[in-house]
């Protein structure tokens, strides 16, 4: 019975030290496989709208009136700000005047011309005098038409008084204040404001000329903040059929519709061009790590009939959703590890996990 007895303690005591010297740490894997990876390139855009209007005075005179502030939106035809017009009102009525005076004497030499008619006809007048008479009246009416438009050319020119927004949009910087006199031909030349359709935009790429040959419509764009957030999805439109030497780039745009809260007229930001998509290897975020400027993951390798971490470094590319894209150091069907990265040690015995 004793003997017995030992012997199965022996039995039972070897599984317990061979079992936990091979399960290992319990470890979650994915297997590679391939996904459609965009291959794209990162230039700096500035946005731009297709509606800019730099507002500048007509006539001179000095600011009355601001209405509006820096950043307002306005609609087509809203009074921004307003110059004094009263010397300009002033001419106008003095014509009006001049416009009365004549209308009297046209009104007057109407009848007459007709009386002298009459009289010529009965044989009263002699034919010259009649002729003077419609010369008379010839001239007043021609003095009469001058006047009204002497005084309509003066009443338009009241319109250049009061600036009025172009087309809705976003009003930019006001540099004057009420009080500065302004003037057309000021040197340098007056700026009232600027207005900026904030609804019609487009981004300003321009792409090297060694990229020339890849360029085309269609191509997607896509906009992001300085932080790399998606601003929105968007395709090139243009092409410029030059090259612009001062950056030695071609100009390329794409329509951009955020709102204005999202992004404003000359505003930077970065264009990821997408030339082209390829299948390539794809592992999760969490499988990567980082040590001494080298990027690896850990595979779940068979090693003498048993499953340990095999470090291997990796090429990484972009990300696509929460993967990362892999240019080199793994293929289709191997499996990453991608929990506990942090205690793993290259060829550390792992137990894969149910499921993983």
């Amino acid at each position: 019975m004793a003997v017995v007895a030992v012997g199965c303690q022996k039995k039972e005591a070897a599984p317990a030290g061979g079992g936990a010297g091979m399960q290992g740490m319990p470890v979650q894997t994915a297997a590679v496989k391939l996904a459609p990876v965009p291959q794209t390139s990162e230039y700096v855009a500035t946005i731009k709208s297709r509606r800019s209007a730099t507002l500048m005075p007509q006539v001179m005179g000095a600011i009355t009136q601001i209405r509006v502030h820096s950043g307002d939106r306005v609609a087509a035809g809203q009074v921004l700000m307003e110059i004094d017009p009263r010397q300009q009102q002033a001419m106008v009525e003095s014509l009006r005047a001049t416009e009365r005076q004549k209308k009297a004497l046209f009104d007057y030499n109407t009848i007459e011309v007709d009386r002298q008619r009459k009289l010529f006809e009965a044989g009263i007048i002699s034919h010259d005098t009649y002729q003077q008479e419609q010369q008379t009246y010839d001239n007043t009416k021609a003095d009469y038409e001058a006047a009204v438009q002497s005084r309509k050319t003066q009443e338009q020119l009241l319109d250049y008084y009061t600036i009025r927004a172009p087309f809705a949009g976003v009003v930019g910087d006001i540099p004057i204040h009420i009080g500065d006199l302004v003037a057309p031909m000021n040197s340098p030349p007056n700026v009232l404001t600027t207005v900026d359709d904030v609804g019609d935009l487009e981004a300003y790429i321009y792409i090297p000329t060694e990229r020339s040959g890849q360029v085309k419509q269609g191509l997607g764009v896509d906009l992001t903040d300085t932080e790399g957030n998606l601003i929105e999805k968007t395709k090139i439109n243009f092409i410029s059929a030059e090259v612009d030497t001062t950056v030695q780039g071609i100009l390329v745009k794409a329509p951009v519709h955020p709102s204005p809260e999202v992004m404003r007229n000359a505003q930077l930001v970065k264009a990821r061009v997408i030339w082209s998509t390829v299948p390539m290897a794809v592992v999760p975020v969490l499988a990567v790590t980082r040590q001494g400027g080298q990027t690896f993951v850990f595979v779940a390798a068979q090693q003498n009939g048993h499953l340990v971490a095999q470090q291997t470094a990796v090429t990484v590319g972009d990300t696509v959703g929460n993967n990362y894209s892999i240019s080199s150091g793994l293929k289709p069907g191997d499996k990453v590890i991608v929990s506990s990265t942090q205690f793993l040690v290259n060829g550390m015995p792992v137990m894969q996990l149910p499921g993983a």
